[in-house]
């Protein structure tokens, strides 16, 4: 077995002034950095009082598990022969959030449109979500269902 160490910083820039002497008296902007890589600029949901410009938690949440199920499904694709010559997903999360303010995601689901070079490779190319989330790190990592929509085609 293989551990792996990622690092990322979280810098909250939000202060205006007096932290957060008040609940409306700070921003939610921050900015997520890794080491080397563009900076992103981060805020909570505007339903949470955030910037709705800047990227929520949320919203990278559902980007990690799409971009990590099409990683998976691009390789499986690849040693199966599979030639895949467009991909693109249209992540949805659904998220509870109870009256005491605490919440969770309920499920996620990626719908993903893909084309294949020839229709005899669509059966087994839908075939291929199911294994790409067995070995998705971050689908393994949550305690939600993550489902799958896709849509397969061929233009030939």
């Amino acid at each position: 077995m293989k551990e792996h160490q990622y690092k990322a910083t979280v810098e909250w820039t939000g202060n205006l002034g007096s932290g957060t002497d008040h609940y409306n008296s700070y921003e939610r902007s921050h900015l997520i950095s890794v080491k080397d890589k563009v900076i992103i600029q981060g805020s909570s949901d505007p339903a949470f009082r955030g910037n709705p410009s800047n990227h929520n938690p949320e919203e990278l949440l559902l980007a990690s598990l799409s971009s990590c199920h099409m990683l998976w499904y691009l390789h499986l694709c690849s040693v199966n022969n599979i030639v895949v010559e467009e991909y693109i997903d249209h992540a949805t999360g659904k998220m509870i959030e109870e009256e005491s303010g605490k919440g969770f995601f309920k499920e996620v689901t990626l719908s993903p449109a893909i084309r294949v070079q020839r229709p005899e490779m669509i059966d087994k190319a839908i075939a291929l979500h199911k294994k790409a989330n067995e070995y998705c790190f971050i689908a393994n990592s949550m305690n939600f269902p993550v489902l799958h929509q896709p849509h397969v085609r061929s233009e030939v």
